[in-house]
C-alpha cells in the first residue's frame, strides 16, 4: 500500500516499496532489497504534478518507522 506524503510546496509523493505488486512471499521481498543490505529496501516515490520519480533506499519498516519528515529529506538528497 503506498504512502502518500505532502512536501513544504504541495507536492504530494506517493511512495511504495519497488516490486511490491509481485506479492508479499518472502522471496519477492529479497527482490526488493538494496544488494546484500538485510534491513534495506528500495522504495519508488512518484510526486504529483508529473515531476521525476525518485529512487530510495530506506529501512525495512519504513512504512511505520521513518517519519514524513526523514523520507522527504532522503527525497530531496536525489533531486537534481
Amino acid at each position: 500500500m503506498p504512502r502518500e506524503i505532502t512536501d513544504a510546496d504541495g507536492v504530494t509523493w506517493s511512495c511504495i516499496q519497488a516490486f511490491a505488486g509481485l506479492g508479499n512471499g518472502p522471496e519477492k521481498a529479497d527482490a526488493a532489497r538494496v544488494g546484500s543490505a538485510r534491513d534495506r529496501f528500495h522504495v519508488v516515490c512518484t510526486p504529483s504534478g508529473g515531476a521525476k520519480s525518485v529512487r530510495l533506499e530506506l529501512p525495512g519498516g519504513w512504512e511505520e518507522r521513518c517519519s514524513d519528515q526523514e523520507i522527504l529529506e532522503a527525497i530531496r538528497s536525489r533531486l537534481p
